[in-house]
Protein backbone atom coordinates (compact mmCIF):
# COMPACT_ATOMS: atom_id res chain seq x y z
CA UNK A 1 0.00 0.00 0.00
CA UNK A 2 1.37 3.54 -0.84
CA UNK A 3 1.66 6.38 1.80
CA UNK A 4 -1.15 8.55 0.23
CA UNK A 5 -3.64 5.51 0.58
CA UNK A 6 -1.95 4.30 4.02
CA UNK A 7 -2.77 7.62 5.88
CA UNK A 8 -5.96 8.33 4.14
CA UNK A 9 -6.78 4.23 5.35
CA UNK A 10 -5.29 5.86 8.90
CA UNK A 11 -7.22 9.22 8.69
CA UNK A 12 -10.57 7.52 7.85
CA UNK A 13 -10.24 5.12 11.00
CA UNK A 14 -9.29 7.73 13.02
CA UNK A 15 -12.19 10.44 12.00
CA UNK A 16 -14.66 9.16 13.90
CA UNK A 17 -13.12 8.77 17.24
CA UNK A 18 -11.70 12.45 17.18
CA UNK A 19 -14.85 14.34 16.21
CA UNK A 20 -16.49 12.46 19.26
CA UNK A 21 -13.80 13.06 21.51
CA UNK A 22 -14.15 17.13 20.29
CA UNK A 23 -17.89 17.08 20.42
CA UNK A 24 -17.80 15.14 23.85
CA UNK A 25 -15.62 17.57 25.31
CA UNK A 26 -16.81 20.94 24.09
CA UNK A 27 -20.44 19.99 22.32
CA UNK A 28 -21.33 21.85 19.39
CA UNK A 29 -21.61 18.98 16.99
CA UNK A 30 -21.51 21.16 13.59
CA UNK A 31 -18.10 23.43 14.81
CA UNK A 32 -16.63 20.41 16.04
CA UNK A 33 -17.28 18.99 12.55
CA UNK A 34 -16.00 21.60 11.00
CA UNK A 35 -12.73 22.21 12.72
CA UNK A 36 -11.89 17.68 12.26
CA UNK A 37 -12.57 18.27 8.94
CA UNK A 38 -9.48 21.08 8.80
CA UNK A 39 -7.72 18.71 10.80
CA UNK A 40 -8.03 15.64 8.41
CA UNK A 41 -7.19 17.45 5.60
CA UNK A 42 -3.95 18.98 7.23
CA UNK A 43 -2.56 15.71 8.14
CA UNK A 44 -3.36 14.63 4.68
CA UNK A 45 -1.28 17.16 3.40
CA UNK A 46 1.51 16.88 5.63
CA UNK A 47 1.79 13.72 6.88
CA UNK A 48 2.68 11.41 3.67
CA UNK A 49 5.85 13.69 2.88
CA UNK A 50 7.00 13.79 6.93
CA UNK A 51 5.41 10.47 7.75
CA UNK A 52 2.82 9.66 10.43
CA UNK A 53 3.61 11.29 14.00
CA UNK A 54 3.75 9.09 17.17
CA UNK A 55 0.24 9.38 18.49
CA UNK A 56 -2.09 10.42 15.57
CA UNK A 57 -4.79 10.65 17.48
CA UNK A 58 -3.55 13.49 19.69
CA UNK A 59 -2.27 15.28 17.15
CA UNK A 60 -5.54 14.92 15.22
CA UNK A 61 -7.75 15.80 18.28
CA UNK A 62 -4.84 18.78 18.88
CA UNK A 63 -4.74 20.64 15.79
CA UNK A 64 -8.71 20.59 15.46
CA UNK A 65 -9.06 21.93 19.05
CA UNK A 66 -7.11 24.64 17.68
CA UNK A 67 -8.96 25.06 14.95
CA UNK A 68 -11.77 25.02 16.97
CA UNK A 69 -10.45 27.99 19.31
CA UNK A 70 -9.54 29.95 16.23
CA UNK A 71 -13.48 29.76 15.07
CA UNK A 72 -14.65 30.96 18.34
CA UNK A 73 -11.81 33.70 18.39
CA UNK A 74 -13.31 35.46 15.88
CA UNK A 75 -16.49 35.52 17.27
CA UNK A 76 -16.13 37.82 20.21
CA UNK A 77 -19.94 37.21 21.22
CA UNK A 78 -18.57 33.60 22.27
CA UNK A 79 -15.30 34.83 24.20
CA UNK A 80 -16.74 33.17 27.21
CA UNK A 81 -16.58 30.03 25.39
CA UNK A 82 -13.13 30.95 23.92
CA UNK A 83 -11.85 30.69 27.09
CA UNK A 84 -13.41 27.48 28.17
CA UNK A 85 -12.14 25.91 24.86
CA UNK A 86 -8.49 27.79 25.47
CA UNK A 87 -8.78 25.61 29.24
CA UNK A 88 -9.74 22.61 28.07
CA UNK A 89 -6.82 22.72 25.12
CA UNK A 90 -4.20 23.32 27.45
CA UNK A 91 -5.40 19.84 29.19
CA UNK A 92 -4.81 18.28 25.68
CA UNK A 93 -1.80 19.48 24.98
CA UNK A 94 1.10 16.81 25.90
CA UNK A 95 -1.30 14.57 27.20
CA UNK A 96 -2.78 11.36 25.63
CA UNK A 97 -6.37 11.00 24.07
CA UNK A 98 -8.53 8.81 26.11
CA UNK A 99 -8.88 5.16 24.48
CA UNK A 100 -12.31 5.81 24.34
CA UNK A 101 -14.41 5.17 20.74
CA UNK A 102 -17.41 7.40 20.37
CA UNK A 103 -18.19 5.98 17.38
CA UNK A 104 -21.30 4.52 17.86
CA UNK A 105 -22.48 7.65 19.48
CA UNK A 106 -21.53 8.90 15.99
CA UNK A 107 -23.79 7.55 13.95
CA UNK A 108 -26.63 7.71 16.02
CA UNK A 109 -26.22 10.99 16.12
CA UNK A 110 -25.77 11.89 12.33
CA UNK A 111 -28.87 9.33 12.18
CA UNK A 112 -30.93 11.93 14.12
CA UNK A 113 -34.43 11.18 13.06
CA UNK A 114 -35.40 14.46 12.35
CA UNK A 115 -33.00 14.35 9.03
CA UNK A 116 -34.05 13.17 5.39
CA UNK A 117 -32.32 9.82 4.39
CA UNK A 118 -30.29 11.27 2.01
CA UNK A 119 -29.09 13.93 4.79
CA UNK A 120 -28.08 10.88 7.11
CA UNK A 121 -25.65 9.44 4.58
CA UNK A 122 -24.20 12.75 3.58
CA UNK A 123 -23.49 13.07 7.29
CA UNK A 124 -22.55 9.83 8.36
CA UNK A 125 -20.16 9.56 5.50
CA UNK A 126 -18.52 13.04 6.12
CA UNK A 127 -18.31 13.09 10.19
CA UNK A 128 -18.17 9.02 10.44
CA UNK A 129 -16.56 7.90 7.60
CA UNK A 130 -13.96 10.82 6.84
CA UNK A 131 -14.97 11.56 3.19
CA UNK A 132 -14.38 15.46 2.28
CA UNK A 133 -17.58 17.17 0.59
CA UNK A 134 -16.15 16.51 -2.87
CA UNK A 135 -16.22 13.25 -2.45
CA UNK A 136 -19.48 12.94 -1.39
CA UNK A 137 -20.67 14.87 -3.84
CA UNK A 138 -18.77 12.80 -6.45
CA UNK A 139 -20.45 9.92 -5.07
CA UNK A 140 -23.92 11.23 -5.36
CA UNK A 141 -23.86 13.21 -8.54
CA UNK A 142 -24.73 16.45 -7.49
CA UNK A 143 -22.63 19.27 -7.40
CA UNK A 144 -20.42 19.97 -4.66
CA UNK A 145 -22.12 23.40 -3.53
CA UNK A 146 -25.51 21.45 -3.56
CA UNK A 147 -23.74 18.75 -1.20
CA UNK A 148 -22.28 20.95 1.17
CA UNK A 149 -25.48 23.30 2.01
CA UNK A 150 -27.10 20.11 2.42
CA UNK A 151 -24.58 18.81 5.13
CA UNK A 152 -24.91 22.28 6.48
CA UNK A 153 -28.22 22.41 7.23
CA UNK A 154 -28.26 18.95 8.36
CA UNK A 155 -25.60 20.31 11.03
CA UNK A 156 -28.11 22.82 11.43
CA UNK A 157 -31.48 20.83 12.09
CA UNK A 158 -29.18 18.58 14.85
CA UNK A 159 -28.48 21.92 16.63
CA UNK A 160 -32.19 22.98 16.30
CA UNK A 161 -33.79 19.77 17.54
CA UNK A 162 -31.19 19.81 20.41
CA UNK A 163 -29.57 16.27 19.49
CA UNK A 164 -27.32 15.12 22.25
CA UNK A 165 -24.51 13.47 22.08
CA UNK A 166 -25.03 10.54 23.47
CA UNK A 167 -26.54 7.08 22.96
CA UNK A 168 -29.93 6.64 24.20
CA UNK A 169 -30.77 4.38 26.96
CA UNK A 170 -31.91 0.94 26.47
CA UNK A 171 -35.08 0.39 25.52
CA UNK A 172 -37.76 1.63 22.78
CA UNK A 173 -35.51 4.73 21.98
CA UNK A 174 -32.34 3.10 21.28
CA UNK A 175 -34.27 0.28 19.22
CA UNK A 176 -35.90 2.72 17.08
CA UNK A 177 -32.12 5.03 16.70
CA UNK A 178 -30.77 1.49 15.92
CA UNK A 179 -33.65 0.72 13.23
CA UNK A 180 -32.67 4.20 11.33
CA UNK A 181 -28.70 3.48 11.68
CA UNK A 182 -29.12 0.21 10.18
CA UNK A 183 -31.50 1.33 7.34
CA UNK A 184 -28.96 4.70 6.58
CA UNK A 185 -26.30 1.98 6.03
CA UNK A 186 -28.42 -0.31 3.92
CA UNK A 187 -29.51 2.80 1.91
CA UNK A 188 -25.87 3.63 1.43
CA UNK A 189 -24.91 0.14 0.26
CA UNK A 190 -27.76 -0.06 -1.96
CA UNK A 191 -27.21 3.04 -4.10
CA UNK A 192 -23.33 1.45 -4.02
CA UNK A 193 -24.45 -1.72 -5.28
CA UNK A 194 -27.18 -0.24 -7.83
CA UNK A 195 -26.32 3.62 -8.46
CA UNK A 196 -29.96 5.24 -9.06
CA UNK A 197 -28.28 7.27 -12.11
CA UNK A 198 -25.50 8.11 -13.69
CA UNK A 199 -22.48 6.13 -16.24
CA UNK A 200 -21.69 3.64 -13.68
CA UNK A 201 -23.74 0.96 -12.67
CA UNK A 202 -22.19 0.22 -9.08
CA UNK A 203 -19.90 3.13 -6.97
CA UNK A 204 -17.82 0.93 -5.28
CA UNK A 205 -16.87 4.08 -2.39
CA UNK A 206 -20.33 3.50 -1.22
CA UNK A 207 -20.23 0.11 -0.72
CA UNK A 208 -17.11 -0.31 0.94
CA UNK A 209 -17.91 2.56 3.32
CA UNK A 210 -20.93 1.00 3.63
CA UNK A 211 -19.58 -2.26 4.75
CA UNK A 212 -16.85 -0.65 7.09
CA UNK A 213 -19.62 1.16 8.99
CA UNK A 214 -21.34 -1.90 9.00
CA UNK A 215 -18.10 -3.67 10.57
CA UNK A 216 -17.83 -0.86 13.21
CA UNK A 217 -21.70 -1.01 14.41
CA UNK A 218 -21.39 -5.04 14.65
CA UNK A 219 -17.99 -4.67 17.15
CA UNK A 220 -20.06 -2.20 19.18
CA UNK A 221 -23.10 -4.72 19.16
CA UNK A 222 -21.83 -8.32 18.98
CA UNK A 223 -25.15 -9.61 20.30
CA UNK A 224 -27.15 -7.76 17.72
CA UNK A 225 -28.76 -10.05 15.48
CA UNK A 226 -29.73 -7.51 12.62
CA UNK A 227 -26.51 -5.65 12.83
CA UNK A 228 -25.22 -9.17 12.38
CA UNK A 229 -27.77 -9.82 8.82
CA UNK A 230 -27.23 -6.62 7.49
CA UNK A 231 -22.91 -7.07 7.26
CA UNK A 232 -23.95 -10.93 6.01
CA UNK A 233 -26.57 -9.51 3.75
CA UNK A 234 -23.82 -6.90 2.18
CA UNK A 235 -21.06 -9.49 2.00
CA UNK A 236 -23.01 -12.23 0.18
CA UNK A 237 -24.45 -9.32 -2.12
CA UNK A 238 -20.79 -7.74 -2.73
CA UNK A 239 -19.41 -10.50 -3.37
CA UNK A 240 -20.83 -11.02 -6.88
CA UNK A 241 -19.71 -7.50 -7.95
CA UNK A 242 -17.10 -9.41 -10.22
CA UNK A 243 -19.29 -11.10 -12.49
CA UNK A 244 -22.22 -8.30 -11.91
CA UNK A 245 -20.36 -6.75 -15.43
CA UNK A 246 -19.18 -8.11 -18.61
CA UNK A 247 -15.45 -6.47 -20.14
CA UNK A 248 -17.80 -4.12 -21.97
CA UNK A 249 -19.40 -3.00 -18.43
CA UNK A 250 -22.68 -4.16 -19.39
CA UNK A 251 -25.11 -5.86 -16.84
CA UNK A 252 -25.17 -9.44 -16.06
CA UNK A 253 -28.09 -10.46 -14.63
CA UNK A 254 -27.95 -12.92 -11.82
CA UNK A 255 -28.90 -15.84 -13.67
CA UNK A 256 -26.48 -15.42 -16.63
CA UNK A 257 -23.34 -14.86 -14.00
CA UNK A 258 -20.26 -16.91 -13.86
CA UNK A 259 -20.43 -17.95 -10.52
CA UNK A 260 -16.96 -18.80 -10.25
CA UNK A 261 -15.86 -14.96 -10.21
CA UNK A 262 -17.84 -14.52 -6.74
CA UNK A 263 -15.70 -13.82 -4.03
CA UNK A 264 -15.37 -16.86 -2.10
CA UNK A 265 -14.02 -15.13 0.97
CA UNK A 266 -17.11 -12.88 1.34
CA UNK A 267 -19.44 -15.42 0.87
CA UNK A 268 -17.96 -17.79 3.52
CA UNK A 269 -17.94 -14.68 6.02
CA UNK A 270 -21.68 -13.91 5.72
CA UNK A 271 -22.91 -17.31 5.90
CA UNK A 272 -20.90 -17.91 9.02
CA UNK A 273 -22.18 -14.67 10.26
CA UNK A 274 -25.80 -15.34 8.62
CA UNK A 275 -25.89 -19.06 10.62
CA UNK A 276 -24.95 -17.15 13.89
CA UNK A 277 -27.35 -14.86 13.56
CA UNK A 278 -30.29 -16.65 13.01
CA UNK A 279 -29.61 -19.02 15.92
CA UNK A 280 -29.23 -16.58 18.83
CA UNK A 281 -31.39 -13.57 17.82
CA UNK A 282 -34.82 -12.54 17.24
CA UNK A 283 -35.63 -12.73 13.66
CA UNK A 284 -35.48 -9.63 11.86
CA UNK A 285 -36.13 -8.03 8.07
CA UNK A 286 -31.64 -7.99 7.44
CA UNK A 287 -30.96 -11.46 9.20
CA UNK A 288 -34.15 -13.03 6.18
CA UNK A 289 -32.79 -10.96 3.62
CA UNK A 290 -29.25 -12.26 4.42
CA UNK A 291 -30.77 -16.00 4.64
CA UNK A 292 -31.95 -15.40 1.07
CA UNK A 293 -28.89 -14.25 -0.37
CA UNK A 294 -27.17 -17.16 1.28
CA UNK A 295 -29.56 -19.10 -0.48
CA UNK A 296 -28.40 -17.77 -3.65
CA UNK A 297 -25.01 -17.90 -2.79
CA UNK A 298 -25.02 -21.59 -2.33
CA UNK A 299 -26.92 -22.77 -5.21
CA UNK A 300 -23.32 -23.76 -7.28
CA UNK A 301 -25.77 -22.96 -10.61
CA UNK A 302 -28.75 -21.09 -11.12
CA UNK A 303 -30.94 -24.08 -11.88
CA UNK A 304 -29.77 -25.38 -8.46
CA UNK A 305 -31.38 -22.10 -6.40
CA UNK A 306 -33.29 -23.68 -4.27
CA UNK A 307 -36.54 -21.68 -5.25
CA UNK A 308 -38.81 -23.36 -2.74
CA UNK A 309 -37.03 -22.36 0.28
CA UNK A 310 -36.56 -18.58 -1.31
CA UNK A 311 -40.21 -18.06 -1.33
CA UNK A 312 -40.80 -19.33 1.78
CA UNK A 313 -38.41 -16.51 3.23
CA UNK A 314 -40.13 -13.85 1.13
CA UNK A 315 -43.26 -14.89 2.84
CA UNK A 316 -42.01 -14.54 5.97
CA UNK A 317 -40.13 -11.17 4.89
CA UNK A 318 -43.27 -9.94 3.74
CA UNK A 319 -44.94 -10.22 7.46
CA UNK A 320 -41.97 -9.35 8.87
CA UNK A 321 -42.19 -6.48 7.04
CA UNK A 322 -45.62 -5.85 6.14
CA UNK A 323 -46.80 -3.48 2.93
CA UNK A 324 -42.79 -2.87 1.38
CA UNK A 325 -43.84 -3.46 -2.07
CA UNK A 326 -40.18 -3.97 -2.78
CA UNK A 327 -40.57 -7.26 -1.20
CA UNK A 328 -43.90 -8.10 -2.69
CA UNK A 329 -42.01 -7.63 -6.36
CA UNK A 330 -39.04 -9.34 -5.07
CA UNK A 331 -41.62 -12.24 -4.12
CA UNK A 332 -43.32 -12.10 -7.21
CA UNK A 333 -40.01 -13.08 -8.95
CA UNK A 334 -39.25 -16.19 -6.61
CA UNK A 335 -42.53 -17.43 -7.23
CA UNK A 336 -42.36 -17.17 -10.81
CA UNK A 337 -39.27 -19.40 -10.68
CA UNK A 338 -40.96 -21.58 -8.62
CA UNK A 339 -44.80 -21.77 -10.27
CA UNK A 340 -44.06 -20.37 -13.79
CA UNK A 341 -43.95 -17.05 -15.25
CA UNK A 342 -47.94 -16.27 -15.31
CA UNK A 343 -48.26 -16.87 -11.37
CA UNK A 344 -45.78 -14.28 -10.61
CA UNK A 345 -47.15 -11.68 -13.26
CA UNK A 346 -50.49 -12.23 -10.94
CA UNK A 347 -48.47 -11.18 -8.07
CA UNK A 348 -47.64 -8.13 -9.71
CA UNK A 349 -50.93 -6.56 -10.43
CA UNK A 350 -51.53 -5.45 -7.06
CA UNK A 351 -48.14 -3.22 -6.88
CA UNK A 352 -48.81 -1.25 -9.78
CA UNK A 353 -50.12 1.38 -7.91
CA UNK A 354 -47.54 1.59 -5.62
CA UNK A 355 -44.68 1.29 -7.89
CA UNK A 356 -45.98 3.69 -10.71
CA UNK A 357 -43.08 5.08 -9.94
CA UNK A 358 -40.10 2.82 -10.35
CA UNK A 359 -38.65 0.75 -13.46
CA UNK A 360 -38.15 -2.03 -11.36
CA UNK A 361 -42.17 -3.02 -11.73
CA UNK A 362 -41.82 -2.80 -15.57
CA UNK A 363 -38.24 -4.52 -15.82
CA UNK A 364 -39.74 -7.13 -13.56
CA UNK A 365 -43.32 -7.60 -15.86
CA UNK A 366 -41.36 -6.84 -18.92
CA UNK A 367 -39.04 -10.56 -18.48
CA UNK A 368 -42.02 -12.45 -17.06
CA UNK A 369 -44.20 -11.36 -20.16
CA UNK A 370 -41.29 -12.50 -22.31
CA UNK A 371 -40.99 -15.87 -20.52
CA UNK A 372 -44.60 -16.45 -21.14
CA UNK A 373 -43.93 -16.07 -24.98
CA UNK A 374 -45.83 -12.79 -25.15
CA UNK A 375 -43.47 -11.11 -26.75
CA UNK A 376 -45.05 -7.92 -28.03
CA UNK A 377 -46.28 -7.17 -24.81
CA UNK A 378 -42.71 -7.73 -23.17
CA UNK A 379 -41.09 -5.49 -25.87
CA UNK A 380 -43.41 -2.88 -24.96
CA UNK A 381 -42.72 -3.19 -21.16
CA UNK A 382 -39.03 -3.38 -21.64
CA UNK A 383 -38.71 -0.06 -23.29
CA UNK A 384 -41.16 1.35 -20.81
CA UNK A 385 -39.06 0.67 -18.20
CA UNK A 386 -35.64 1.80 -19.98
CA UNK A 387 -37.62 5.25 -20.05
CA UNK A 388 -37.83 5.47 -16.35
CA UNK A 389 -34.31 5.03 -15.11
CA UNK A 390 -31.71 7.44 -15.03
CA UNK A 391 -29.07 4.50 -15.03
CA UNK A 392 -27.32 4.31 -18.14
CA UNK A 393 -26.13 0.38 -17.54
CA UNK A 394 -29.75 -0.68 -16.92
CA UNK A 395 -31.20 1.78 -19.70
CA UNK A 396 -28.33 -0.65 -21.82
CA UNK A 397 -29.78 -3.30 -20.45
CA UNK A 398 -33.70 -3.04 -20.90
CA UNK A 399 -33.29 -1.75 -24.50
CA UNK A 400 -30.44 -4.48 -25.50
CA UNK A 401 -33.43 -7.00 -23.96
CA UNK A 402 -36.21 -4.99 -26.08
CA UNK A 403 -34.42 -5.27 -29.39
CA UNK A 404 -33.55 -8.53 -29.13
CA UNK A 405 -37.10 -9.66 -29.40
CA UNK A 406 -37.82 -7.15 -32.32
Amino acid sequence: MSAPAAVEDLLRALAPRVLGTLVRRHGQFDACEDAVQEALLAAATQWPAEGIPDGPSAWLVTVATRRLTDAWRAESARREREERVVVAEERVSGVAVADEDDTLTLLVLCCHPELSAPSQLALTLRAVGGLTTAEIASAFLVPEATMAQRISRAKATIRARGGRFALPEDGAERAERMRVVLHALYVMFNEGYTATSGAELARAELTGEAIRLTRLLCAHLPDDGEAQGLLALMLLTDARRPARTDADGALVPLAEQDRSAWRAEEIAEGLGLIAGALAGAPLGPYQLQAAIAAVHAEAATADQTDWRQIVALYRLLARVTPGNPMVSLNHAVAVAELDGPRAGLALLADLDERLAESHRLGAVRAHLLERAGDVAEARAAYLAAARRTTSLPEQRYLEGRAAALT
